[in-house]
């Protein structure tokens, strides 16, 4: 397409080469003609004329017909030998399918997750983890360098809070009204010996057993190691401190002032609606001082991008952290601050409340125990992060067609029991063959599936440059749709002449791999045998 779009002399960065949603639209359709219209000073229709002449020219026979729709719509309808040799493409690419398409690779930051320490993870934070996670591997498998990253919030009045919880509970006293409740609340006291210790003490070691806690549940809930575990206190630490030298740099730029006993950011002059307080007129830093020092030393890093996936709770931090980072230097382009909206967890038709201090929240691990990991992850993952979610545990637990994860696991599933049966010989055999197949007439639910398999590039990297793992799922239900439908109407192992059953079975084989890939990328497994 971009050859012939090049040959025309223009160029139409916008333009869109996609399935349409109806068969008798062809095969691809393209906005190109009306993108190069202007560029070219002709009529869209022309150029849509001139732009199907010189794809007849390079694509030849491969190319059935074209049509020219409305304004300058161009329909593809694409020959059987066309698909067979892009299949024979994804087929040799194995593995590798769909891989590396970045076309500017990047040195990435993803940090998720990041719960505060001061109680079990919840449902909530199983989005949060399921998201990064997913995100980060569909970005390293677009080819981006990315590492991931888990920032501890073990500072502050929280912890000392959660230490007097812990402290009244062991001496058979009422837990303070600013308190942390709930059974976890009671376990930590079987797990700490407060003798001797003040709250403060009692808090830090409260937050060791609770990181602890939220590393197995985060292994438990398939989430790829960390490679760093940042922690707040550690801002804090030394002489001067991260955080003490961040604020004397802001104030070496003039970008800080004093009023009312306490340090101020001017935030305003970089975009947010008021300015912020990094020191309290008691002494005492802000989170908000702590975020800009972390930040500070990411961006000393040298990453091209950084990510951060926050709670629904943050979307009024987003402009001031923006502020904060381009204060300091930073591009605030390269900073992304990404959105979760809020999990509404569904048990018989009612909502779980969720509040660490109340004691009344559905913990990852309570979800684990209901519907396990995979259906976890793939109701957590299949919306868009920037929509809310209502998790069905009924559904989710359901072993039916109904049960989107569960078709794509057994669609899965089905295909490895076809292979197995077919035999390694034989599977290798119609692998080797896959030069040989040009002149086979395709069955519609063939070339369907074909074309389904061919847009796996194409999606994967939508979902790395939107950020949307969300559309992994949706791919991945659609292919084993279509699937089903080629099942449904072309037999495979016995299909005559062994060439139509060596394409078959060289389908199977890459629907198989594309699946399982889909699937790796959501953190959902791919089972052989159901």
């Amino acid at each position: 397409m971009l050859e012939a779009v090049a040959e025309l002399g223009g160029e139409a960065p916008r333009a869109t080469l996609e399935r349409p949603p109806r068969a008798d639209f062809g095969d691809y359709s393209t906005n190109a003609a009306l993108l190069l219209a202007p560029r070219l000073g002709a009529a869209p229709r022309e150029v849509a004329q001139r732009l199907a002449d010189a794809l007849k020219r390079r694509l030849g026979a491969e190319l059935e017909r074209v049509q020219i729709a409305g304004p300058g719509f161009l329909n593809l309808f694409l020959a059987d030998s066309w698909l067979l040799q892009a299949l024979a493409h994804a087929l040799g690419a194995g593995e590798e399918f769909g891989a590396g398409g970045a076309a500017s690779p990047e040195h990435m930051l993803v940090e998720f997750v990041s719960a505060n320490p001061t109680g079990p993870m919840h449902v909530g934070h199983a989005r949060n983890a399921a998201y990064g996670d997913a995100l980060a591997r569909v970005l390293a498998f677009h080819g981006h360098r990315v590492e991931r990253e888990f920032y501890v919030n073990d500072a502050g009045s929280q912890v000392v809070k959660l230490g007097a919880s812990v402290c009244a509970l062991a001496r058979g006293e009422p837990v303070p009204e600013d308190g942390y409740r709930g059974e976890y609340v009671r376990q930590l006291v079987e797990l700490i010996d407060t003798d001797d210790m003040d709250p403060a003490e009692v808090g830090r070691a409260a937050v060791e057993v609770m990181v602890a806690h939220m590393r197995r549940s985060l292994e438990a809930f398939a989430v790829r190691p960390f490679g760093r575990w940042e922690y707040e206190s550690s801002l804090h630490e030394g002489d001067p401190s991260a955080v003490a030298r961040t604020l004397a740099l802001l104030e070496q730029q003039g970008r800080t002032y004093r009023s009312e006993g306490a340090l101020w950011l001017r935030t305003t002059e970089f975009g947010d609606d008021k300015d912020r307080v990094l020191l309290r007129s008691s002494g005492e830093h802000t989170y908000f001082a702590s975020d800009i020092a972390y930040h500070e030393q990411r961006r000393e890093r040298g990453f091209d991008r950084e990510i951060d996936v926050w709670g629904a709770d943050h979307h009024g931090y987003v402009s001031r952290m923006k502020a904060a980072y381009r204060a300091l230097g930073g591009d605030p382009d390269r900073l992304e601050l990404l959105i979760m909206q809020l999990v509404h967890l569904l048990r018989a038709g009612e909502r779980a409340q969720m509040s660490k201090r109340a004691g009344e929240f559905v913990t990852l691990d309570d979800l684990l125990a209901e519907i396990g990991a995979d259906a976890a992850r793939w109701y957590l993952l299949a919306r868009s992060h920037d929509t809310t979610v209502d998790l069905d545990l009924d559904l989710a637990r359901e072993q039916s067609s109904e049960n989107p994860v569960y078709y794509v696991q057994y669609a899965h599933a089905r295909i490895a029991s076809i292979l197995a049966k077919a035999g390694d010989r034989r599977v290798a055999e119609a692998e080797r063959d896959a030069s040989e197949r040009r002149g086979l007439p395709l069955h519609p639910s063939e070339r369907t599936l074909i074309e389904q398999l061919l847009a796996f590039p194409s999606e994967l990297a939508e979902a790395a440059e939107r950020r949307a793992p969300h559309r992994i799922a949706a791919y991945a239900l659609e292919l084993a749709q279509g699937f089903t439908a080629f099942y449904r109407d072309c037999r495979v192992l016995g299909a005559e002449p062994a060439r139509v059953e060596s394409l078959r079975i060289a389908l199977c084989v890459t629907t198989k791999r594309t699946l399982l890939r889909a699937l790796e990328l959501l953190g959902v497994s791919a089972p052989e045998e159901m």
